[in-house]
């Protein structure tokens, strides 16, 4: 038997977002982000799909845009999972930090982290063997800091990074080569930057998504989970115009400004 007991679908929608439709054996499946309806519906109408429930990470309309016009659709009710503090027009079932989610689609138990930074009430949903993760962390970077603090998003990826190596990570846009060149301008020596860089390159140029990554490669290349890095960390200083020092919130901070305007 598989160690994961459900299948993950990329759906695109707009420019570079994912939503990600979890499915199981017997074709349940479960939606998260739906910022647009009508690609969900395509899906799962093609592949005659019963949606099971909705999960939701944060409130921005690319992520939430859909959830209405989808429940119409389905013709019943069901259940909306996300953040407490978000969202609360679409949101039926509000989930905090350690809140348990049990749905048919994923087979085990989803464990709820808050991930705040890019919004205060942003969520993530872990599996034992996946993350879905909204715009928290993506793959080589991370989201922009719109609400929260250096602090609170410092804390969050940290807790993101403390998952197993293996934990497959679902952000929701595929950003990857830019957030890419921006870590090798970082880390220009960084070997696996450049293999990574290759990789993705090779995937794109293919049509094919380089969602999802891992937590080991983000921890390998990812600029925002190597802040205790001493070439993360000269690079920030160098940057910035001041002494190196070894502070992870300043060190976010500065290095998201950097991205910023990078």
């Amino acid at each position: 038997m598989s160690s994961q007991p459900y299948r993950v679908v990329a759906i695109n929608a707009f420019n570079d977002n994912y939503i990600w439709l979890i499915i199981s054996d017997d074709s349940h499946c479960v939606v998260v982000d739906p910022g647009d309806a009508q690609p969900v519906l395509d899906y799962i109408t093609e592949h005659q799909l019963t949606l099971e429930a909705v999960l939701i990470t944060h409130h921005h309309h690319d992520h939430v845009g859909g959830v209405a016009t989808l429940l119409q659709h389905v013709g019943r009710q069901l259940p909306v999972y996300g953040p407490a503090t978000e969202a609360s027009d679409v949101v039926t079932h509000p989930l905090v930090q350690g809140s348990i989610v049990e749905l048919l689609s994923v087979a085990s138990t989803i464990k709820v982290l808050d991930v705040p930074g890019h919004t205060l009430g942003h969520i993530a949903y872990v599996t034992p063997t996946s993350v879905f993760c909204g715009d928290t962390l993506f793959s080589a970077g991370c989201g922009r800091m719109f609400e929260g603090t250096p602090k609170m998003f410092q804390q969050s990826l940290a807790q993101l990074s403390a998952l197993p190596a293996a934990t497959k990570v679902y952000c929701a846009h595929e950003y990857t080569l830019a957030n890419l060149a921006f870590a090798k301008a970082v880390s220009p020596a960084c070997d696996a930057v450049q293999s990574r860089i290759e990789e993705v390159t090779k995937l794109r140029q293919q049509g094919r998504p380089s969602i999802p990554t891992t937590i080991g490669i983000e921890q390998r290349t990812n600029p925002f989970l190597r802040l205790d890095s001493p070439q993360i960390q000269q690079a920030i200083a160098q940057y910035s115009d001041h002494q190196c020092h070894k502070n992870p919130i300043e060190n976010f901070a500065a290095l998201r400004r950097w991205k910023d305007q990078f």
